[in-house]
Parts: C-alpha cells; structure tokens; sequence
C-alpha cells in the first residue's frame, strides 16, 4: 500500500479525493500498488464526508510523515504551495500538482530539487485540465525537435468569443453568461487579460524547448477590447477571432512566447475550437502539426489528469520520469515588438484620404476590406516586425485608430 496525501480540497481537490476513492480498485490495478489517501490538507472543516476523519490543517502532519509517499498540491497560487512543495520534494516526496501559477513560476527550480532527490514532479493537469498535453509532448514526440507550440488555452475566454460570434452577444453579456453558468470567477481578470493563457504557454514552451520561460518574459494581451464589430469584419475577411497562446523557435538561438487575441483563418482548424474547449497544435519537425483537443477544465476532467500523475509516482517510486528543463535566462525569449507578425487595423472617423495613405504606406498589395459601416475602414498588413507596423499605424492621419489585433495564417 502507498501513502498519498492531497493538499487543498476546493474544485479540483475534492475531485481528486472523489475519484481515488471511487476508483480505488481500479486504479489499484493500474498502479500495481493499493493507494490510500492518509491526509487532506485545509483550513476549513469538512464535516459528514466519508473521508472526514482524514483532514488536517497542520502541514507538518505531511511533511514530517516517512510513510506518505506522494503529495498531490491542488490548492493554487504560489504561497505557499512553493514552500509546501519544495519541502516534501527535499523529504524524498513525489509530488503532482493541477497549479500553472506555481509550474510557470518555481517550475525549473522545482524539477531540478526533484532530480537531485530521485523523486518525481509531475504536473500534467497544469495545462489542458484532463486534455493529455505534457506527457505525450514529453515521450510520444520525443523524436521530434519541437519548432512551434500555438493553441487556444483557455475556456473561459472562447466561451466568450465563441458567443460573441455565434450569438453577436457584446463581452460584458457574454462574461455575465460565463459567470452564471461557472465558467469565469466573479474576478475574471486572470482569464480576460491573458494571465491564464500566459501561464500555461511559458510551461508548453520550457518543455518543447528545453529552457524555463516566466510569464514576465511573455508579453499578455485579453480580450477586454474586443467588439462586436471587429467580430464582424472578422468574419467577412475570412477569419474567426479566438486568444491565442503562441511560441516558436527563432534563428538567433531565442524563442518567441506571447499571448493575444488574432484573427485565426476559418481554415485553420483552431477556428472551430468553440465554447469551454482548449486545443493545442504542436509541430515537430517529423510529425508535422499535431493537435490535442478537449475539455480545458473542470472538477474531475482536471482531477483526472491529477490522479493519473499519482498512478504514475507510484508506479516509479524508486525511479524518475524524464521531465525536466534547464533554467532560462532574461535574454532567452525575444521582445514581442521584434518578431514578425500580420496586423488587423480598424480605423474609424476615417474620410477618403486614408486609403490612398494606406496604400503608401503599407504597400499597394494590403489587404484592404470594403467599407460596410460610414467612417470606418478595416485592413490586414502584410508581414512586418511588430514595432515597425506599428510605427506605420502612427503614421495614418486624420482617424482613430480603433483595434490593432494580430492576424495569423
């Protein structure tokens, strides 16, 4: 029999708990070692639960215990789940965790103390919720040098998007609908602003890349901005707007890592990723695209995937996995203004001089969408470095400039 011990029992947490319980032959088949959940940590008390008798609010209980094999961190945030974490891995613990925040920040750190333990840090549910993202990164395409990572990776916010398309419901309608149904927290900031996206693209990119990327490093752009009419011209140009995660080796040994809402082609199969879902294109230089779709939260599709992590520190209690990345350093990833890109520009209180400008400064090939609302007038760059298109933007008199959203192929 193994000891495991769950720290948090909010959404995830109770799943984990529900499921190893409910599971246990099962799973006890699987990993080849009956599992029992010796304590769950949290402050709050949980009383007429079948498993009430295993709560404790003292960590120490956990850390202190030889005979608790594996710890499985669902609580969130950085403190002081860094310090939890980082002491059971120096007690000889291995240890799984669903927490981006804490995986994005400590996750070199982290799995380097791991390795000089012998013990394992997994943290599959980090990324994706239940979608099989990482481990399938880690050993299925292990033959492959990973050129691209792109995807769509959080719920919330293509639930969003999706209505607004599909429903013409405005943002603040569409995060209300979000709210009531579960989806986005009373505080949706870390979902609408891009710090949920950002997080998980630094973790994608440190394991397809093999360096540790922080979030500071990844310029993060929401959706808060987005209208109703950009989704229109959107679509009359051919394309669906969605948030996209986005990194991708670069010629001078950098990465490139952001995150921002782009108008996808209704071509491209992230177009059609709708509602809560994530997907998530990997491409490698042998297997071309490769996508991971699914359900990108949730109680138990995220415990699942927490669960699976437990099965497999027990199956490998006397060896390690082979996950693991190098440090990065502050010049590893490349300023976002630097890179190359496509640009949707809306203009309004535009008259008839600016198209003519247009063309002169963007190039008589620019993308330029008929007007369909007075004063307005819509168009797609070509590719340029960021900063130099946006210096171009500057440079257009007498309008506004309404939207400057990227544009991908």
């Amino acid at each position: 029999m193994v000891n495991v011990a769950v720290m948090g029992h909010g959404v995830v947490g109770s799943g984990v708990a529900e499921i190893l319980l409910t599971h246990a032959e099962s799973i006890s088949r699987k990993a080849k070692e009956e599992i029992n959940i010796k304590y769950i940590l949290d402050l709050r008390d949980f009383e007429g639960l079948s498993y009430s008798d295993k709560f404790t609010k003292d960590f120490r209980k956990i850390a202190d215990d030889d005979e608790v094999l594996v710890v499985a961190e669902v609580m969130g945030g950085v403190h002081p789940a860094y310090d939890y974490v980082k002491e059971c891995l120096l007690k000889g613990k291995s240890v799984v965790t669903s927490n981006k925040e804490l995986v994005a920040a400590k996750g070199a750190e982290l799995l380097k103390i791991a390795q000089d333990n012998n013990v394992n840090f997994l943290f599959e549910a980090s990324v994706g919720g239940g979608i099989p993202v990482l481990r399938p990164m880690a050993q299925c395409m292990a033959a492959n040098e990973m050129t691209e990572i792109s995807g769509i990776l959080n719920g919330t916010t293509n639930f969003i998007l999706t209505k607004m398309v599909k429903e013409n419901l405005s943002f603040d309608t569409a995060l209300k609908m979000a709210q009531d149904l579960g989806y986005a927290e009373r505080n949706p900031d870390a979902d609408v602003l891009g710090h949920d996206a950002c997080r998980k693209i630094c973790i994608l990119a440190a394991l397809g890349f093999g360096k540790h990327v922080y979030p500071e490093q990844v310029k993060a752009t929401g959706i808060t901005e987005i209208t109703l009419e950009d989704v229109d011209y959107a679509d009359k140009l051919g394309y669906v707007i969605k948030l996209i995660g986005h990194c991708a080796k670069l010629d001078n040994d950098k990465i490139t890592a952001a995150v921002y809402p782009a108008l996808v082609p209704k071509s491209n199969m992230l177009s059609g990723v709708n509602d809560v879902y994530n997907a998530v294109v990997v491409k490698g230089d042998a297997t071309d695209d490769v996508m991971f779709y699914g359900k990108g939260a949730g109680k138990l599709p995220t415990a699942s995937a927490v669960v699976a992590d437990i099965i497999d520190c027990v199956k490998h209690l006397k060896t390690r996995k082979y996950l693991f990345w190098e440090d990065g350093d502050q010049n590893y990833v490349e300023a976002q203004e630097n890179v190359p890109t496509r640009l949707y520009v809306r203009l309004t209180d535009a008259d008839n001089s600016v198209a003519p400008q247009i063309k002169a400064i963007f190039g008589d090939d620019v993308k330029l969408l008929n007007n369909t609302v007075a004063n307005e007038v819509v168009f797609i760059t070509n590719v340029e470095v960021e900063k130099d298109l946006l210096n171009k933007v500057e440079k257009l008199q007498n309008c506004k400039v309404a939207a400057t959203l990227h544009a991908i192929d």
